[in-house]
């Protein structure tokens, strides 16, 4: 059976069972969090519960590397959203240990997109456009770095609201040890 087949066959049982009545909430987060984080499969669950989270708690808001490189993009228009909208009032940036995008290649992942079908062509009118792949398919040199930068553009944007804290941990995506890198109140 294929993986959309084993999701539906899931779903179907647990829908019937009602098994989501445990995870019902609203959109509004309780411990009035927005969390910026990696998309690394090791953090699905345990990062929430090495923050003590439960469903309805805090606005997840993932990316690789928990990485905001335009501070007018995607990722920082949801953090905004959690602000206004739906009521967070501190945002945290939670990197972690062995994250792929302190090592990411940018030379082999293109080299990979030629290998999978992307033409030249396509490589080509991107440069034109003046899109540089090499420089936005790059990460970090350190964790630590990857999330002091992001906190300094959440902190630096010109649309959150004053005195917002903004804070930023590593977590260590074995043991769940959180580490604060920069401390939003100070």
């Amino acid at each position: 059976m294929d993986k959309i087949m084993e999701i539906l066959d899931y779903n179907k049982g647990f829908v019937e069972q009602r098994d989501y009545e445990s995870y019902i909430t609203d959109k509004f987060p309780d411990k009035k969090l927005a969390i910026v984080t990696c998309m690394d499969t090791r953090l699905v669950e345990l990062l929430p519960k090495a923050m003590n989270l439960k469903n309805g708690d805090a606005k997840i808001i993932k990316n690789a590397g928990a990485i905001i490189s335009q501070p007018f993009g995607s990722v920082m228009r949801s953090v905004l959203v959690a602000i206004y909208e739906l009521g967070a009032e501190e945002v945290i940036v939670v990197g972690h240990l062995g994250c792929g995008m302190s090592t990411i290649n940018s030379d082999r992942m293109i080299e990979s997109m030629h290998k999978r079908g992307i033409s030249p062509e396509v490589f080509s009118t991107l440069e034109n456009s003046g899109i540089k792949l090499k420089r936005w398919l790059r990460g970090f040199n350190t964790e630590r770095e990857g999330v002091i930068q992001t906190v300094e553009i959440i902190k630096n944007h010109p649309l959150l609201p004053p005195n917002l804290p903004v804070h930023g941990m590593i977590i260590d995506s074995t043991t769940g040890a959180l580490d604060l890198v920069v401390d939003g109140r100070e």
